[in-house]
């Protein structure tokens, strides 16, 4: 039977062909638990007299939403990870080593894995064509203790990806084109496939972006091929030999199909307070921004900073309009360091933070006032998401993000700084 990626990947666990709406019992490849989640399912293992890991070494504990503890509460929270980890010899992550989604892509996950985790941004390391998807505390707790879970069969909706991004245009645009095309719900327990020759030639981080916001349109997971920009990345990783190709099959069977030109996009925002709410940054020109926060698992990568230090050098952030950038992983940082980026965000004026999910959670670093509004690249501008339900925030890319941190207003960066 011809299989689309999700249905490929979780048929090879199971060891049969699957069809969309079926339950399976499947066996985990890696779980993850982050700080904010994680203490509830240490908790439930706790009251089930399962405190175990069936497979330690791909088993990993971030302490990245709270990193450093701002406050006691969370510091105690931090110290139940800890003490799982020293009892089962699970891994875990610290408060420098940076945000769950980015390690796992750096470190843990390969093509052909199923990997759950209690955050729903897990879908991020679909990009490496791992079935990566969020669940809950407990069930996540639960694949932990056992090696199993269970999944019910998505359907796949195919995201036919043409033409190439112009200057100026990035995958944060196009992902945000897509969620504002088909809504918060258009894809509901999908898994969306990325595939088409502009999916093909994008790079690794581009894929990450994607992938990484496939649950802003309630996909169930974001999916990519395996193919040799995948591999290229795992051989920088170090682990090259975890690579192996996996693409869908000739004549998979979609539940729909959405062909995007990448070459026909612009500059994309997503005002408050739901990711869905789009238009274009040249109808958001202007909008007053007294914060603009660069980083987290969506656009904290080296080549997101890459992009914002471009635009950055040599200017100022507008004295009205605070700048914050954080590196989404001690790799990234380190890297940004060695090509002197960092030296260009604090000579702008930003406050650059150790690595981690910094502002974007709203629990420290980066709060909102009443009435103030942060552009930001994040994945999510929910109301409160930055601590303060007062607060508004717009979702951009990076350069965008860089342009309006000069400007004070939001603005099209291909026409305040054109490449």
């Amino acid at each position: 039977m011809a299989s689309t990626l999700a249905e490929k990947i979780i048929g090879a666990h199971v060891g049969r062909d699957v069809k969309p709406g079926e339950i399976v019992v499947t066996d985990v490849d890696v779980t993850a638990l982050q700080d904010g989640t994680g203490p509830l399912a240490l908790q439930q293992l706790e009251e089930l007299n399962l405190v175990r890991a069936q497979n330690p070494a791909k088993t990993v504990l971030f302490i990245d939403h709270a990193a450093p503890s701002p406050r006691k509460e969370l510091s105690n929270a931090h110290i139940l990870l800890r003490e799982f980890a020293t009892k089962t010899g699970a891994v875990l992550s610290e408060i420098n080593e940076g945000v769950c989604h980015q390690r796992l892509v750096e470190s843990f996950a390969s093509p052909g894995d199923i990997l759950i985790g209690a955050d729903s941004h897990t879908c991020t390391s679909g990009a490496l064509a791992a079935f990566a998807t969020g669940m809950g505390s407990t069930d996540v707790g639960i694949g932990i203790a056992t090696g199993k879970t269970w999944l019910k069969v998505p359907e796949t909706l195919r995201v036919e990806i043409t033409g190439e991004f112009k200057p100026g245009v990035y995958a944060k645009d196009l992902i945000l084109h897509l969620i504002g095309m088909i809504g918060a719900d258009g894809a509901t327990y999908m898994a969306l496939e990325f595939g088409g020759p502009g999916a093909d030639a994008m790079t690794m981080s581009e894929r990450f972006t994607l992938a990484n916001m496939a649950v802003e349109a309630g996909g169930k997971t974001g999916l990519f091929a395996a193919d040799e920009t995948t591999h290229a990345f795992l051989e920088e990783q170090g682990r090259g030999e975890n690579y192996r190709e996996l693409l869908p099959d000739d004549g998979a069977v979609y539940a729909r199909t959405i062909e995007i030109d990448a070459s026909l996009l612009e500059p994309t925002v997503s005002a408050p307070h739901t990711v869905d709410n789009t238009m274009k940054a040249t109808d958001a020109v202007g909008v007053k921004v007294q914060q603009v926060f660069i980083g987290t698992c969506t656009n904290g990568r080296i080549e997101d900073l890459r992009i914002a230090a471009d635009i950055l050098r040599g200017h100022k952030r507008n004295p009205q309009t605070r700048l914050i950038v954080t590196p989404a992983s001690r790799s990234v940082y380190l890297q940004a360091a060695h090509e002197g980026l960092l030296e260009i965000f604090v000579e702008a004026g930003a406050l650059v933070t150790g690595p981690g999910c910094g502002a974007c959670v709203g629990v420290h670093g980066g709060i909102l006032g009443d009435g103030e509004v942060c552009l930001a690249t994040q994945n999510r501008n929910f109301q409160g998401r930055m601590g303060n339900v007062e607060g508004l925030i717009y979702l951009a890319s990076p350069a965008t993000a860089a342009a309006t941190a000069i400007a004070g207003h939001i603005v099209d960066p291909r026409v305040e700084f054109p490449t």
